[in-house]
């Protein structure tokens, strides 16, 4: 993907700040794209952000904190600017997500299992909450693991349905949202294999395929997704796909999934084999296709993205606290080490934002 010379870009990147000399949880970089770098611009001050995510509209910036939901006004620089916080009544969450009309914000509990729904204002900050939803059972064994943990929660590119995915109960819930009252309403479950862990998802642009990469296997199950003639939603899972090569780490984890900017390519990254993969999407059938799968140079990757130009990769390395750089060749299946890393304290999210 070519970008104009004049595209300017920042990186938003969240990081825990338990047990730091700060409680600066999210900072500001400026974007080289040609060089696959990046460069410090602001750091905001907030406790253990274990992610954020942008509004639909591009105007505001929300993120997890340890008393709930934080929202901030994003500048026309890049910078943030703080708008409001709000309580989910709860234990601090681990994922959040607008719905596409960015009226509703959804947050993710991973260790009370709680979903909950909060309104959006028109300016951007966050109301009150409208749903709370804990997720019961136990899966097929007893211990940490097995028990329910939502770990990410995502709207359906059609706006109808809220998918939830509980690591711990393998399944992913699917809620119908009500819009007025900002209710949910189960009405399915898709089902991963026992002791998988389905941990985030993402939809294709055109919203007809879902990618769910399971922690505990390491492998992207993809499916179809369509409505019946009664507007019910149906899927189907069409490929399994591994993170690893055949050769990997014998106790290792995926992480991440991130689409690329033009929607061509998706990437996912694994703990414990601390590797990369990135995989070609084909736009007709969603099938994915492995390009390559390599080490970061850095300790449980538990995110990673490429560059705009698709040309470049960073990786957040949580446990040896760098994020490391890399050209990819996407032609020759090839990542190399450029650049120096750059030392930041136990990173978790990273997304591109474009400001021209």
């Amino acid at each position: 993907m070519a970008e104009s010379k004049d595209e300017k870009f920042v990186a938003y990147v969240s990081c825990y700040t338990s047990g730091n000399k700060s409680n600066m949880g999210i900072s500001v970089f400026d974007v080289d794209v040609k060089k696959g770098t990046l460069y410090p611009k602001e750091q905001i001050e907030i406790t253990n952000s274990s992610y954020m995510t942008i509004s639909h509209n591009q105007k505001y910036l929300y993120s997890i904190t340890d008393f709930g939901v934080e929202s901030y006004v994003i500048k026309s620089d890049g910078g943030l600017s703080l708008l409001n916080k709000a309580s989910i009544n709860g234990m601090r969450g681990c994922y959040l997500s607008t719905d596409y009309d960015d009226k509703y914000l959804f947050v993710a509990g991973y260790h009370d299992a709680k979903l909950t729904a909060l309104k959006l204002k028109e300016d951007g900050s966050i109301g009150e909450i409208t749903d709370e939803i804990f997720h019961k059972g136990l899966g097929s064994i007893a211990e940490r693991n097995f028990r329910p943990h939502i770990n990410c929660v995502k709207m359906t590119r059609d706006n109808k349905y809220l998918l939830a995915a509980d690591l711990g109960m393998d399944h992913v819930v699917v809620y119908e949202l009500n819009h007025s009252s900002g209710k949910l309403r189960q009405i399915d479950i898709i089902h991963s294999e026992q002791e998988s862990a389905p941990r985030h998802m993402k939809f294709s642009k055109d919203g007809k395929f879902l990618y769910i990469v399971h922690e505990l296997k390491s492998y992207v199950d993809v499916y179809t997704y369509t409505l019946d003639k009664n507007g019910i939603p149906e899927f189907e899972k069409i490929q399994s796909i591994s993170t690893l090569n055949d050769y990997h780490a014998s106790v290792t984890s995926a992480s991440a999934i991130n689409w690329s900017s033009d929607f061509k390519y998706i990437v996912s990254s694994n703990a414990g084999d601390n590797s990369v993969i990135i995989y070609s999407v084909n736009e007709k059938n969603g099938m994915l296709n492995k390009i390559l799968c390599l080490p970061v140079s850095g300790d449980y990757p538990k995110d990673a993205a490429l560059f705009p130009d698709n040309k470049h990769l960073v990786s957040l390395n949580h446990e040896s606290n760098t994020m490391t750089f890399f050209s990819v060749d996407m032609k020759k299946g090839t990542l190399v080490m450029s650049g120096k890393e750059i030392p930041i304290d136990r990173p978790n999210c990273i997304i591109f934002h474009k400001i021209k």
